[in-house]
């Protein structure tokens, strides 16, 4: 056994120098963040989470709708807002969201101590780091069960608040350790209508943040959290790969490695619907269809054949749901997974035509590759068929920073900010990189 464990070797992964191209980078992450949570505030999960927040009035760190609170309290109520409408950054091999639970636990401590900008961004891509490589080396057997964000999340939400804090590594060790030591999240919400995605990631942000300022103030954690005995890995991980975490340490930041989401629905639905955008103008009306096969890879299929979504997460997750919906209206939208629209008989009479499968090429593939398939069938011998390799955003498919912008701004809009303020929170935000202040955009949130 070497005599550095897991995490000491990850935290020396941290200290590589970080550039203003890395800042702004992380800049742009920041701005994907809060169209999600600036939206995600105005849902029923997020009125729940702002009036847990208004129990504890007073501090210095924002919570979305709420104000000034306390800095663990701002952690927990943004973590919960990011990923509610399913628009979040989102990691392809490490299957998780580092934005909404990294984000808000570095923001919190940021503005709780009046850290400086170049801080905050460095922090935020420390703590991508760790989340990711952490991730990536779980194994999917983890993730049948755990819910990936809410278990590696401490990790990344930890590693990013000590970051601000300036923890030596002794103490970033002991952060790591006890933020691993509360991991957990099981997948079981997904099989019930149930609001509890919001407080798996709320409570990853919060208890990463709180491991740090203890670690701070002399508590310590085990430093093998990952690869003891009784550690993260022989409980949770059947299948892991610990050789994952410090592999290509020269390696650009995993920041760069991470997606941006242009659709409001499950990320495994994603390269179903990039498919079948390939295919709407090439099927003519939807009425005169009369079979779809989606093949894609095993997780999607488990996650997300829903032929008969009965509320708004059955349709974000429901392959079926979301061909129906490229067909019949084009590009998916918030709307697009409304009741109102759910339920219309044309939506249905599409879904009833579809079969789901997973493709080997495609399950093979997966997690370094989201893919799908889509095959139709029609009158007069209509057959045509598309595939995709990497679903839109991914790195292997990638969006370009203007549709990242533009999707932050159509989100704002959508939770009714006027638009110049929308306006000025872009440019402020985007600032960061440049030298912008933090106050300069928490100012501008709701």
């Amino acid at each position: 056994m070497s005599d550095q464990s897991l995490t000491e070797q990850l935290i020396a992964l941290l200290h590589r120098p970080i550039t203003q191209d890395d800042r702004t980078r992380a800049a742009l992450h920041v701005l994907d963040w809060i169209g999600c949570a600036v939206i995600g505030a105005t849902t029923v999960p997020g009125e729940v989470m702002k009036d847990y927040g208004r129990y504890e009035p007073g501090g210095s760190s924002k919570a979305i709708g709420v104000g000034d609170v306390r800095a663990e309290t701002a952690a927990f109520v943004n973590g919960a807002f990011g990923n509610v409408l399913e628009m979040d950054d989102i990691h392809r091999t490490s299957v998780l969201h580092p934005g909404p639970v990294v984000i808000p636990a570095a923001l919190a401590i940021a503005q709780a101590t009046g850290a400086e900008t170049t801080a905050f961004l460095d922090a935020l891509i420390r703590g991508y780091e760790v989340v990711i490589r952490i991730g990536a080396s779980v194994g999917l057997g983890h993730y049948k069960y755990f819910h990936n964000t809410a278990t590696c999340g401490p990790f990344g939400a930890a590693a990013a608040a000590g970051s601000v804090l300036g923890l030596n590594d002794a103490q970033m060790a002991d952060a790591l350790g006890n933020a691993g030591s509360l991991a957990g999240g099981l997948w079981q919400l997904r099989n019930e209508d149930v609001m509890s995605k919001q407080l798996h990631n709320a409570h990853a942000a919060r208890s990463g943040l709180v491991a740090a300022t203890l670690a701070q103030r002399g508590l310590t954690g085990p430093k093998r959290i990952l690869e003891g005995p009784q550690g993260f890995y022989a409980a949770m991980c059947p299948d892991a790969t610990p050789e994952v975490l410090t592999a290509d340490p020269d390696a650009p930041w995993m920041i760069y490695d991470t997606s941006f989401k242009p659709w409001p629905a499950c990320r495994h639905a994603h390269p179903t619907i990039d498919a079948t955008l390939l295919l709407r103008d090439r099927v003519g009306s939807p009425d005169d269809i009369e079979r779809i096969v989606v093949r894609t890879y095993a997780d999607a299929v488990a996650f997300c054949d829903r032929p008969d979504p009965q509320n708004v997460i059955d349709a974000k997750f429901s392959l079926q749901h979301v061909v129906a919906v490229v067909l019949r209206d084009g590009k998916p939208v918030l709307g697009s997974f409304d009741p109102k629209n759910f339920r219309r008989a044309d939506m249905t009479a599409i879904r009833e035509k579809i079969s789901v499968e997973a493709g080997e090429t495609f399950s093979a593939a997966f997690p370094q590759h989201y893919g799908a398939e889509v095959e139709i069938w029609g009158r007069n011998g209509l057959h045509e068929k598309a595939t995709v390799a990497d679903a839109l955003g991914d790195p292997g498919n990638p969006v370009g920073d203007d549709t990242v912008i533009t999707k932050a701004r159509e989100l704002m809009a959508a939770a009714g900010l006027p638009d110049a303020k929308v306006a000025a929170i872009v440019q402020k935000t985007l600032a960061l990189g440049r030298g912008g202040t933090i106050d300069d955009v928490t100012e501008l949130l709701p």
